[in-house]
């Protein structure tokens, strides 16, 4: 076969998992799921690093975990309604149109649960611990559509593991800091335009010839990639009440730095089998094996504010900033001998901002309402099918209902405007991706806190 050295380059290209294990988005900055808490969902998050009775500030605000007395157990589970439908077309090499459907509706029902426990001891100290989900992704599209080539499935999970501790240093101002353990799993998959890699890597004249039998999309393959991760991270926090009214919080939460290690599982045509093992230099390529990259997800830095303005009635606003600059670019490093993969991202850090209240309609009914707009730290440069990500604004509202004098139960609805995103992809083998996405996404949240 001809062209060895132009085919081992397409051959790397070909995979394009470097977007995958960079994971995708769901439906906050980036790939960040913010539903730790239904009750602050509830005011779309304003106020989370000072949100007074909720216990995922051991994740949010260490230090604010100081206002609490006894012990609280809080479990949340909050449903995302991802909507992602493609309306575009392409081509493949040469110009000519790419078939295939549009794709169909590439979201799905996915359930963020969380937990998280705190306990206040006589001496000022609050000990918490929390396991929650705070990135994931869950896009599928249909196998044959026109976009097949720059993905297909991906399926991200994190667990966060986080155990914090806080301290009173005085009446009005604390301090806490916490360890965090993330696993990450990831598999994602796209399919492989086989006929564009032989027929370009040889005789790139036969391309378009109808009798050649490896022409561009006649002979796809399908890659699949799992891998997973285990990683620290820290986040710290602090709290001032300068009046019985106003409350004030600011939280880090540091990078993780990731080793994703895993697999690549390849589906080849017989013929594209046969062809490729007629040459040494390429019979050893498109082999399942393993594969692995760095990642780092991003810091996340919070500042929240929150006024009592009368018994019944509060105001929270939320300000955050997450760092995606950390995400440049993704080297996949390959066991067999296909040769290094690298795809650059340049994402921006992205900010948050978000306006919510509060009021209590009787002792036992507590009402709630927020706003916010959050920023993509994407564009139609860096935008992909697994991301189909643009700036949102949030709509949302809650209420909470005191049950028991220790039994509180939660509600939250969110609607999120993501627009309708732009997308426009050319590859190193000749396919485009034009088109735009028409993206919904609704939160239905339900959780239940008991104090003892």
């Amino acid at each position: 076969m001809q062209h060895v050295h132009g085919f081992t380059r397409l051959s790397a290209l070909a995979l394009g998992i470097t977007g995958a294990l960079a994971f995708g988005q769901v439906h906050a900055s980036g790939f960040q799921i913010k539903e730790n808490s239904v009750k602050a969902q509830g005011r779309a998050f304003a106020g989370s690093a000072v949100a007074a009775g909720d216990a995922s500030v051991v994740a949010n605000n260490p230090a604010a975990m100081t206002q609490f007395e006894g012990t609280t157990v809080q479990a949340d589970v909050t449903t995302i309604d991802l909507g992602f439908e493609f309306e575009g077309s392409g081509t493949a090499l040469g110009g000519r149109p790419m078939t295939g459907d549009n794709g169909g509706d590439a979201g799905d029902l996915i359930p963020v649960p969380a937990m998280a426990f705190v306990h206040k001891l006589d001496n000022g100290l609050a000990l918490g611990a929390m396991v929650s989900a705070p990135f994931g992704l869950v896009t599928d599209y249909d196998a044959d559509w026109v976009g097949r080539y720059s993905a297909d499935k991906s399926d991200l999970q994190t667990i966060d593991l986080t155990l914090s501790a806080a301290l009173d240093i005085t009446e009005r101002f604390s301090v806490g800091l916490g360890m965090i353990y993330e696993r990450a799993d990831v598999t994602l998959s796209k399919a492989v335009d086989f006929g564009t890699i032989i027929c370009a890597s040889g005789s790139p004249a036969n391309c378009f010839n109808p009798a050649y039998p490896f022409r561009p999309q006649a002979n796809d393959g399908h890659a699949e990639v799992e891998g997973d991760s285990n990683s620290f991270g820290w986040l710290v926090g602090a709290t001032l009440r300068p009046t019985d009214k106003l409350s004030i919080g600011v939280s880090y939460r540091s990078e993780i730095d990731h080793e994703i290690d895993g697999s690549v599982d390849w589906t080849v045509p017989g013929n594209v089998q046969a062809a490729l093992g007629g040459n040494p230099n390429t019979a050893v390529l498109f082999k399942d094996g393993g594969a692995r990259a760095d990642l780092t997800t991003p810091s996340v830095t919070t500042v929240s504010v929150a006024y009592q303005f009368t018994d019944a009635f509060s105001m929270m606003a939320d300000w955050s900033q997450t760092g995606w600059d950390s995400l440049r670019e993704i080297n996949i490093d390959f066991a067999n001998p296909d040769p290094n993969s690298v795809e650059d991202f340049d994402w921006k850090e992205t900010q948050f901002w978000s306006l919510g209240g509060e009021y209590k309609l009787t002792d036992a009914w507590t009402l709630r309402g927020g706003y916010a707009y959050d920023e993509s730290p994407t564009d139609i440069a860096t935008r992909t099918p697994r991301l189909p990500d643009g700036n949102r604004k949030w709509y949302s509202l809650g209420a909470s209902w005191q049950a028991t004098q220790s039994l509180e139960v939660n509600f939250a609805y969110t609607y999120l405007d993501a627009g309708n995103p732009q997308i426009d992809l050319a590859d190193a083998q000749g396919h485009t991706l034009v088109g735009e996405y028409d993206a919904n996404v609704s939160l239905y949240g339900i959780s239940a806190q008991y104090k003892f």
